[in-house]
């Protein structure tokens, strides 16, 4: 019997898919799966299996413990690699081969992206695609972050959505490379995102929250306490997928983090 292989494209709206939505959600009754399923012609259930197999080829999942399906296929390795080597362009081809990169697609996430990391000179030199491009690449990294964060901030805990922004931890404007890297990606509450941009609190690279002497200074009442300060050398909620990168923790602690 012929074997329906996958073609190149399907493992790369695939594997996108697999960035952006919990580990626990990869099931064929998920109407995220049913709708990409249904985009590159596969069944719900044969894409659930692939992105599992993904799974299998994630550090992040397989140091649980969890070990996916174990049917990666070389085919599967390749654009994992692709991936890793250039996230920007894959997230392009994979909104691009599922029909999603439209301006009215790109306007669904463009609220709740990190208004400080568009690319304003891109829009201007590119015009109207160059900001879609923009916006959906953004939406691509706010997605794989928040979704390993399973939508909760690293940080306090908070679980409200629309109040969570996937922060970088180099600055896009920084590391042109990496800019769409999840592992370059924390889920943070505004707030905290604020504290962390601005260096008043960082991550050290055996992943504990520092709080800045310069922030300790200040003094208020129990809320910049509670919020703020006493996250001072706790453990950071950990991420199910995309450790963040010792070299990305490292740099902020070096050039952004106020000590």
């Amino acid at each position: 019997m012929a074997i329906n292989r996958w073609s190149r494209e399907q493992l790369i709206v695939a594997f996108a898919l697999y960035c952006q939505i919990s580990f626990g959600k990869m099931h064929k009754s998920n109407p995220e799966i049913v709708k990409t399923a249904k985009l590159i012609g596969r069944t719900p259930s044969s894409l659930a299996m692939k992105l599992v197999n993904f799974a299998s080829l994630d550090p992040a999942i397989t140091k649980t413990g969890r070990k996916g399906l174990g049917n990666a296929s070389v085919e599967d390795k390749k654009v994992w690699d692709e991936f890793h080597a250039n996230w920007e362009q894959l997230a392009l081809q994979s909104a691009k081969v599922a029909g999603t990169l439209s301006a009215d697609t790109a306007d669904t996430e463009s609220d709740e992206c990190e208004g400080k990391t568009v690319e304003m000179e891109s829009y201007e030199t590119g015009g109207k695609r160059a900001w879609v491009e923009v916006r959906t690449k953004q939406a691509f990294f706010r997605r794989a972050v928040i979704s390993s964060y399973k939508s909760r901030c690293c940080m306090s805990g908070l679980d409200v959505p629309v109040l969570l922004i996937a922060s970088h931890i180099v600055p896009w404007k920084v590391d042109r490379f990496n800019r769409l890297n999840p592992r370059n990606g924390l889920c943070l509450s505004a707030l905290h995102d604020r504290a962390f941009d601005k260096g008043l609190i960082t991550v050290t690279t055996d992943l504990r929250i520092k709080v800045s002497k310069t922030l300790k200074k200040y003094e208020s009442g129990k809320f910049l306490t509670s919020s703020l300060v006493s996250l001072d050398g706790k453990d950071l909620l950990l991420p199910e997928k995309f450790f963040p990168n010792p070299d990305f923790l490292a740099y902020h602690v070096k050039s952004i983090f106020k000590g």
